[in-house]
């Protein structure tokens, strides 16, 4: 199995999820740096309906920079559109790391998950 990775190469949990990943021979295809290119909208939007989430499940409510944009309390108010666009804009809002294979979509790490859905025959 093939996997592309968005990821922050200094971000513990990333380090531990691509770990997770070559430890149980899943073959990292392309290990994207999501601060320095983000998704576009529009890959973003297809990793949202791949992954079944809602798209407040994409933003990091933990980084500084949620926080700062006071994010919390606006989201509500922003369409959809708005959303994609802002997650695009900042690849530091984008919790991570995020793993596709095309048709599938992971947010963030946890290791039962992560077995359920990249383990060999998972």
């Amino acid at each position: 199995m093939e996997v592309k990775v968005f990821a922050y190469d200094k971000c513990g949990t990333c380090r531990n999820a691509v770990k997770w990943l070559k430890a149980h021979d899943v073959d990292i295809r392309e290990n994207v740096p999501l601060f320095e290119t983000p998704p576009s909208a529009k890959e973003l939007e297809k990793l949202l309906q791949d992954s079944g989430l809602d798209i407040k499940k994409f933003f990091n409510t933990s980084g500084e920079v949620y926080k700062e944009m006071g994010l919390k309390d606006k989201l509500s108010e922003m369409s959809h559109e708005e959303k994609l666009n802002l997650l695009a804009s900042n690849g530091r809002l984008i919790k991570r790391p995020i793993v596709t294979d095309g048709k599938t979509v992971t947010v963030g790490f946890k290791d039962s998950e992560f077995e359920n859905v990249w383990a060999k025959g998972g």
